[in-house]
This record gives structure tokens, C-alpha cells and sequence, in this order.
């Protein structure tokens, strides 16, 4: 065994380790920025998506956040109890679930548009180091690079 092998498992060498603590990091450098918001991390997320696109599937979110339903459902019950979001049976399936954004829901944008520059400028990054970042992840994401 070379002394190149033993650096192979070094911790510290580790892209498993680096990505686990990263996250956990990210999600607390989320936190003190996210909490005027009302928001957690993982309702940030939900969201984001929204923001994007709503009313949509319960499904079709999970999807998007690469989640299981079963695991997106709690996220958006706690965002309607919040007056955030709404649920509704479709009226095209009865077994789908549409989520919808409340004008409260629309408002909180504005609100968090400043969110991604609390974030650069607590880790010191600027935009294209953070896109670089990411695109770089998105392998590991299962997720092609986002466009430019």
C-alpha cells in the first residue's frame, strides 16, 4: 500500500464528507437570512418552486425539488397553515392535489428577492463563483447544468 492510497481515504479527501458538511453548512448560513421570512430552509424551496410555477401538482413539485410526495405534503401543509399556500383537489383527477400561491404567498417574494445576496455575501462569493459552484454539482444532483 502506497502512501497515495492512504491519502485516497483520507477524510479530509473525501468529496462525500465535503458535500455532506457543505450542505449542513449551507442550510445554516440559510437559516438567519430565511427566519424574518418565516421560512425554513426546505420551505424556502417549496417556494422557490412556486414562485416559478403554481398552481401546480403536488406531484409535479415533488418532482422538482426531488422529493417524494410523501415528503413534499408536510412542507406544503405547514405553508398553508402559514396562509402562504393553498391546497385543492383538481377538478380535472379528484386523486390530484394542486397547490396554489396566496396573494399572501405572492407578496413574500418581493421579500425574499434579496435572499441569494445575503447568502453570497455571507459565504464571499459573487454570482458567477456560486454558478460555477453549482454547475459543478450538478452531476452529483442528477440535474444537467442550469443555462445561462
Amino acid at each position: 500500500m502506497t502512501s497515495d492510497d492512504d491519502d485516497l481515504l483520507r477524510l479530509e479527501n473525501q468529496l462525500c464528507f465535503a458535500m455532506v458538511t457543505a450542505a449542513r453548512n449551507v442550510v445554516a448560513i440559510y437559516r438567519p437570512i430565511l427566519e424574518p421570512l418565516g421560512l425554513t430552509h426546505p420551505q424556502y424551496l417549496v417556494m422557490l418552486a412556486l414562485w416559478e410555477r403554481a398552481p401546480r401538482s403536488l406531484n409535479d413539485l415533488a418532482t422538482d425539488l426531488a422529493l417524494e410526495p410523501a415528503s413534499a405534503s408536510p412542507l406544503v401543509k405547514r405553508l398553508e397553515k402559514e396562509g402562504l399556500v393553498r391546497r385543492t383537489r383538481s377538478t380535472e383527477d379528484e386523486r390530484r392535489l394542486d397547490i396554489d400561491l396566496t396573494d399572501a404567498g405572492l407578496a413574500l417574494r418581493a421579500r425574499a428577492l434579496d435572499v441569494p445576496r445575503q447568502v453570497m455575501a455571507a459565504v464571499g462569493m459573487d454570482l458567477e463563483s456560486v454558478a460555477t459552484l453549482r454547475d459543478g454539482l450538478a452531476p452529483f444532483a442528477g440535474r444537467a447544468p442550469a443555462a445561462r
